[in-house]
């Protein structure tokens, strides 16, 4: 049951923010400190990344595990006798949101919420969609994967994975392999003169 009525939890859900929050501060924070720069919130970029690294062609998305509905389980309402493969064309009473540990899905006005969960997964993927088809690297970061004890490991994984990508897009991309008759013929170097020298 909530506590507050539907105009305080209106204005307390009106004041979360949807850019400059302590999850993006948390990440943008640890890059600066070993050296990474960014840019943020770039409009030119689909989606609208928090952060985006053109060097590393990387777009980072810092996601609220309730407003993005992490680990969310969806399921057909068995009830409805649903039969679908999309999700696009299904209204949200048809189908059963489960909370998970990380996104607690208010038991008031539930419709809405599991509607605007729904809303957000789906825009949130044509998105990822978009970027990966330009050639970005997509990297998501969930909000309780930056808790004190957490923090460290996922940023440690977020920097392999900016590196990985960084080393596919600056790497040669043909391999010159020698034969073995190459190897073999000695060739002259550039230090070596042609001319044999007569010792007196």
């Amino acid at each position: 049951m909530d506590k507050l009525t539907p105009q305080q939890r209106h204005v307390c859900m009106s004041h979360i923010r949807s850019k400059d929050t302590k999850p993006e501060l948390k990440v943008r924070r640890w890059l600066w400190s070993h050296g990474y720069r960014y840019r943020l919130n770039v409009k030119s970029v689909p989606g609208k990344p928090d952060i985006v690294m053109r060097r590393y062609r990387t777009a980072i998305f810092v996601n609220g595990c309730f407003w993005h509905g992490h680990l969310v389980r969806l399921s057909p309402n068995e009830s409805l006798e649903l039969r679908v493969d999309s999700l696009e064309s299904v209204e949200s009473s048809k189908w059963i949101i489960e909370s998970s540990a990380c996104c607690k899905i208010p038991q008031t006005n539930r419709e809405f919420w599991v509607s605007k969960i729904e809303r957000n997964k789906r825009r949130d993927e044509q998105n990822y969609e978009v970027l990966r088809e330009n050639g970005w690297q997509v990297i998501v970061v969930w909000e309780c994967q930056l808790m004190a004890k957490r923090l460290e490991h996922t940023m440690r994984g977020v920097e392999r994975l900016l590196n990985e990508n960084f080393l596919s897009i600056y790497r040669p991309h043909k391999l010159v392999l020698y034969s073995q008759d190459e190897e073999n013929s000695r060739l002259p170097m550039a230090a070596e003169e042609e001319t044999e020298y007569v010792h007196k």
